[in-house]
């Protein structure tokens, strides 16, 4: 019996397994409409098996976009390309596919990763960036400094996160995920270390956290309830003077209460200088400690997860409900149907590539001999 195979109901949807790809960014937008790329991209993993696939990290705003590339949902043109893509994914696979909305702060107007993903320069066409306090993201001179948002500008952003998740219903998509981690602007507002204000979106825990609840809210108001709503959030700023995990659970509580479905716990990517050891599980145990703490509500683990042992360790411990990978889909878009070999199970294929099936194709034992080994004692 694998718990990682078992089905979990969040919101108004369930999946079929416990294993979700995690937003990736592809950086192959234009003015955020998602392009061809996206088409062949989305496909593969639509049919990986995974219980859910997230989209990558989506812009409410032009201004909100990491990069050039980045995808957005603040156009009817945007609207219309995700649309495009999501439907050809609907044709391949009934699993349930959601996207996470974003916006970058500081940490906007930068180039690609493959251009060095420093921050754009003057011949670069960059834009003017705002985060809660006029702090930049990396202490390299070349790394430019906000403008600290206005409350103004603020309420303008909390109607842009809700009209994006309108623009997400209408295309259909099942679930819709908020993007308050990695050292974005939410994740800006909700630190010690990069939010300095004095009025009441700075200071305290609780004006720390007024801005992303208000987006926490806008959300929860414009996403129909039949369908599922989650948030990731940052467990750790990896820096003495950051956010505590005690922070992060009051934050984990809060959207509880507002009526979210599941938390993502990611970590880190604040400051540009901070450096933190990686490796298996280095962030399993952040989730852990907010479903200890916060009961009621789904829990994922994210963090060089890889080997499907390990998943279902996670799992079936009752660290996490589930368990986020990207990196390990890239490299692998087999990942689900390789790990139910693992453990003796079979999952949905394409009718095209049955033929490459673990009990049909003698050369998978050649491929994967760990597998077979185990399907053997199974």
């Amino acid at each position: 019996m694998s718990k990682l195979f078992t089905p979990i109901q969040l919101g108004g949807i369930t999946l079929p397994n416990r294993i979700v790809v995690a937003p990736m960014c592809q950086y192959s937008s234009d003015d955020g409409s998602m392009s061809d790329w996206h088409f062949a991209h989305l496909a593969s993993l639509a049919i990986s098996g995974a219980g859910l696939v997230v989209l990558e990290a989506t812009a409410v705003t032009r201004e909100g976009r990491i990069s050039h590339g980045c995808a957005g949902l603040y156009t009817d043109r945007n609207e219309a390309a995700m649309k495009r893509v999501v439907d050809h994914c609907r044709r391949l696979s009934k699993n349930p596919i959601g996207v996470q909305l974003a916006h970058a702060g500081r940490k906007s107007s930068t180039h690609v990763p493959w251009e060095g993903r420093s921050a754009l320069g003057p011949l670069d066409n960059p834009w003017p960036t705002i985060a809660p306090s006029a702090l930049p993201y990396d202490t390299r001179p070349e790394w430019h400094t906000p403008r600290a948002a206005t409350v103004d500008e603020i309420k303008a952003i909390v109607t842009a996160f809700g009209a994006a998740a309108e623009r997400a219903a209408r295309i259909g998509l099942d679930a819709v995920e908020l993007h308050a981690s990695h050292g974005y602007l939410l994740h800006q507002f909700f630190s010690p270390l990069s939010n300095k204000r004095t009025d009441a979106y700075g200071g305290s825990l609780e004006n720390r956290l007024r801005a992303p609840l208000e987006v926490a809210k806008a959300l929860r108001d414009a996403w129909p309830k039949d369908r599922c709503l989650g948030a990731r959030i940052s467990g750790h700023d990896w820096h003495e003077e950051g956010a505590s995990i005690e922070d992060t659970i009051a934050f984990a509580k809060e959207l509880k209460k507002i009526g979210y479905d599941y938390l993502c716990v990611s970590s880190g990517a604040l400051l540009g200088q901070t450096r933190y050891t990686i490796g298996p599980n280095y962030q399993v145990h952040l989730a852990e400690a907010v479903k200890k703490a916060v009961p009621g509500i789904a829990v994922r683990a994210v963090g060089m997860i890889a080997d499907p042992d390990q998943a279902e360790e996670i799992v079936a411990s009752g660290k996490a409900d589930m368990v986020a990978m990207a990196r390990a889909f890239l490299d692998n878009p087999r990942w689900v149907w390789h790990a139910a070999e693992r453990f003796g199970l079979t999952v949905p294929v394409p009718p095209q590539y049955e033929r490459a099936a673990f009990k049909a194709w003698q050369g998978s034992k050649l491929a994967r001999p760990q597998n077979f080994e185990a399907a053997v004692k199974a």
